[in-house]
C-alpha cells in the first residue's frame, strides 16, 4: 500500500501542478475562457490513461506460468527505468518547468489555437498517467490488490488536495523538499522493484540463478505475510534472495543515490543568488501564481 500511495501522490501532484500553473497563468492574463479547454483536455488524458492502464492489467491476466513471470519481470524492470528517469528529469527540469509551460501557453493563446492549448495539458497528463499505470502494475505484483488500490486512491486524494491548496493559495509547500524526499523514497522503492523483477525473470528461466538462496530468514520475517509482506511491497524485501538479487539491490541503491545527490538542476548554477533564493520560496498569497521550486 505504501508504494502505491507514494507513486500516485508524486505523479498526481506533478500532474496537478502542471494544471495549476497553466490555470494560474490564464487567470493572471485574463484568459479565463480557456479554463474549460484545459480542464477538458486534462480529463480526456486521464480517461485515456485509465484505458491504457486497464489494458496492461488485462493483457497481463492472459499470461500463465513462465510467460506471466516473464511479463511481470520485464514490466518491473521497465518501471525501474521509467521511475529512475522520472526522478532525474523532475530534479533537473523543476527550476524551469514553470517558465516553459507559461511560454507554451502564451504561444498557443497568441496563435488563437484551442488545439495547441489543449495539447499542452493533454500530453503532460497523459505522460504522468502512463507512468503511473506502469508503476502501479509493478507495485501490485508485490502487494495485495486491495491494499494497492486503497494506497493508490489515498495518494490521488492527497495529491488533489495539495494541488487545490497550492493553486488557491491556502497551502504553503516547499516543493524542492517534497520532490527530494519523495525522490529518495522512490529510489528505495525502485531498488525493490529491480530485485523483484530479477526474481521473476529467474523464475521464468530468462536470467541465470547462480546461487538460488544466499540466505533464508523467512522463519524470522516471512515475506509472504504480516510485516514481511509490507516490507516486500515497499522495500522489495525477500526472505531468501538469490545471489543476483543480493548484488543488484545495493548496487542500484549506491549508484542511484550517488547520481541523485550529485545532480544539479539545469538552472541552478546559472541563476543569481537572489533568483536562487526565490525559487526556494513557499507559495505566496492567494492571487499569486503557484511556483515550482527547483
Amino acid at each position: 500500500m505504501g508504494g502505491s500511495f507514494l507513486i500516485t501522490l508524486r505523479e498526481g501532484l506533478e500532474a496537478g501542478l502542471i494544471i495549476a500553473i497553466i490555470l494560474a497563468y490564464l487567470k493572471s492574463t485574463n484568459q479565463r475562457p480557456y479554463f474549460r479547454t484545459v480542464l477538458i483536455a486534462s480529463l480526456v488524458a486521464v480517461a485515456v490513461s485509465l484505458v491504457i492502464g486497464a489494458a496492461i492489467f488485462t493483457i497481463a491476466g492472459e499470461f500463465e506460468g513462465r510467460a506471466a513471470e516473464a511479463f511481470e519481470g520485464l514490466a518491473m524492470l521497465a518501471a525501474v527505468g521509467v521511475l529512475s528517469w522520472m526522478i532525474v528529469w523532475m530534479k533537473r527540469q523543476a527550476a524551469g518547468i514553470k517558465k516553459s509551460l507559461e511560454h507554451d501557453v502564451a504561444t498557443a493563446v497568441g496563435m488563437g489555437s484551442v488545439f495547441a492549448l489543449a495539447l499542452i495539458p493533454f500530453s503532460a497528463i497523459l505522460r504522468e498517467g502512463l507512468e503511473t499505470s506502469v508503476f502501479l502494475f509493478a507495485a501490485t505484483r508485490q502487494a495485495q490488490p486491495l491494499e494497492a488500490t486503497v494506497g493508490a486512491t489515498a495518494g490521488l486524494v492527497v495529491a488533489a488536495g495539495l494541488t487545490w491548496g497550492i493553486y488557491s493559495g491556502g497551502y504553503r509547500v516547499n516543493l524542492r523538499v517534497f520532490f527530494n524526499v519523495t525522490g529518495t523514497l522512490l529510489i528505495v522503492f525502485a531498488a525493490g522493484l529491480l530485485a523483484h523483477g530479477i526474481h521473476e525473470l529467474q523464475e521464468a528461466a530468462l536470467l541465470p540463478v547462480f546461487v538460488e538462496h544466499v540466505w533464508s530468514i523467512n522463519h524470522i520475517v516471512d515475506d509472504g505475510s504480516g510485516v514481511g509482506l509490507w516490507l516486500k511491497a515497499l522495500l522489495g524485501y525477500n526472505g531468501n534472495p538469490s545471489l543476483l538479487e543480493v548484488i543488484a539491490y545495493p548496487t542500484f541503491l549506491a549508484l542511484a543515490f550517488w547520481y541523485f545527490l550529485t545532480l544539479r538542476p539545469y538552472h541552478e548554477t546559472a541563476a543569481p543568488p537572489e533568483a536562487a533564493t526565490a525559487t526556494q520560496a513557499l507559495v505566496p498569497e492567494r492571487e499569486a501564481e503557484p511556483p515550482i521550486t527547483g
